[in-house]
């Protein structure tokens, strides 16, 4: 659990820490062109990876793919600390992203191996928990290395932590038995393509159709060529259990909606005159409804069943984001912390119930992939929601303008998500499903 925690710590860290050190980085460096795609390099690999580290694991063992990523996390921290330019600092975020990509999903896969739903729960609110403290002490920690030390020490710190990680790892004896089978490499060369085809679409100013269409076309035929493998990177038998299936749109739709709140949350802070600091410690809020909930999640898991939690999770996000329009330039730190600690109550909910059902409705061999895909609708989610929000704030004449309509749209795509949890079906079996 140690090794788990260090290593889920710098991949959560390092998703954002370089938000406030990366204008230090370009004014060493050069190469202001590429100042964003030191950013989406890591976001693309990172997301490609997450589920074809979750099939991989079902395949080899967790603890194998597990400590691969580390290593290549560790090697991208190392090669990134020595960049001489922004080039060479992209490509290396990109072997950064493939270790994070591999590590982020891990936590509650192997957690799902080791304990009960209701323990699980617990360890999966502290992990939570854990990437609420990365998105407060992220700008903190880059502001420190580059008044201290250099903007290298941001991924070289990472080098003793994994090396820790790794050494914690070696004792621990796997209790998932692998179910061995080929490699689908051609699928998962056609899923990257699919994925980067789409993610792309967030970032270029331009060609979007040829981007969309590229998209379709690996997707497409990524589909053709899992129906006919006989170990297809994401079995397609899942999706026939409706209820995962809508859980998995839920998931793109609640993220989509408004988990990209929290980047526009600070800087509206900011323009009311508040420091990066308390504008950050805003986000604590999120983390402490999080946790609140996600905790006893578990126990209510069993009690209610998933349908009505996942529900009244989209009941809370809709609030949330009809409060958010509520926002003008009276509003202050409280009235602010408040509302995150509503969003953290949504989504401790949502993701807490959402990730026991996907590891619940599935046999054992099928858990890491499931469990990957929830993190992957929510991945893509994320991207999507916090792209037109972004394009509504920088469109905007005026500030406020476009904060109320970024939060409108956020207003609108909750209330899609909330009706999309309205078709998860109850079953009287749940308590079965998740005692088992």
């Amino acid at each position: 659990m140690i090794s788990i925690v260090i290593a889920m710590l710098v991949a959560s860290l390092d998703s954002t820490i370089t938000n406030t050190t990366i204008p230090h980085i370009v004014s060493d460096l050069g190469g202001f062109s590429l100042y964003a795609w030191s950013f989406v390099s890591y976001m693309i690999a990172s997301t490609v990876m997450t589920p074809i580290a979750g099939r991989l694991s079902d395949i080899f063992g967790r603890k194998r793919v597990f400590a691969t990523g580390i290593l290549v996390f560790m090697l991208g921290s190392l090669l990134c600390g020595t960049s001489q330019t922004m080039l060479q600092l992209v490509l290396y975020r990109g072997v950064q992203g493939i270790g994070a990509g591999i590590l982020i999903p891990f936590p509650v896969i192997i957690a799902g191996d080791l304990f009960s739903v209701a323990k699980r729960a617990v360890i999966q609110a502290f992990f939570s928990g854990m990437w609420g403290l990365s998105a407060v002490l992220a700008p903190l920690l880059g502001s420190f290395f580059v008044e201290v030390a250099s903007w290298r020490w941001i991924f070289y710190i990472n080098i003793p932590l994994c090396i820790l990680s790794i050494l914690l790892l070696l004792p621990y004896r796997e209790v998932y038995v692998p179910r061995k089978g080929p490699i689908d490499y051609g699928g998962g060369a056609l899923f990257a393509g699919g994925v980067i085809s789409l993610l792309l679409l967030t970032v270029v100013e331009g060609n979007y159709f040829i981007y969309a269409l590229f998209s379709a076309l690996f997707f497409a035929a990524f589909y053709l060529v899992e129906r006919s493998h006989k170990s297809p990177l994401i079995p397609f038998s899942i999706f026939r259990n409706s209820r995962l299936s809508w859980m998995i749109v839920n998931s793109f739709l609640a993220t989509a909606a408004l988990f990209g709140s929290a980047n526009y949350i600070p800087f509206f802070l900011q323009e009311q005159g508040y420091s990066i600091f308390v504008s950050g410690l805003a986000l604590l809020g999120e983390a402490i409804g999080w946790l609140l909930v996600a905790v006893p999640a578990g126990r209510w898991v069993l009690r209610f069943g998933y349908r009505p939690l996942i529900i009244a999770g989209n009941s809370l996000l809709v609030l949330f984001g009809l409060l958010c329009l509520t926002l003008s330039e009276k509003s202050g730190f409280w009235d602010v912390f408040g509302i995150m600690f509503l969003e953290g109550m949504a989504f401790g909910l949502i993701v807490t119930v959402t990730t026991i059902a996907a590891q619940q409705l599935v046999d054992a061999q099928s858990k890491g992939i499931s469990t990957s895909l929830q993190f992957f609708a929510r991945n893509i989610g994320t991207a999507v929601g916090t792209t037109i929000m972004g394009a509504f704030l920088t469109k905007a004449t005026v500030f406020m303008e476009g904060i109320h309509q970024l939060f409108l749209y956020g207003f609108v795509v909750s209330i899609l998500a909330w009706g999309s949890s309205l078709l998860i079906r109850s079953s009287r079996k749940e308590s079965i499903d998740v005692e088992g």
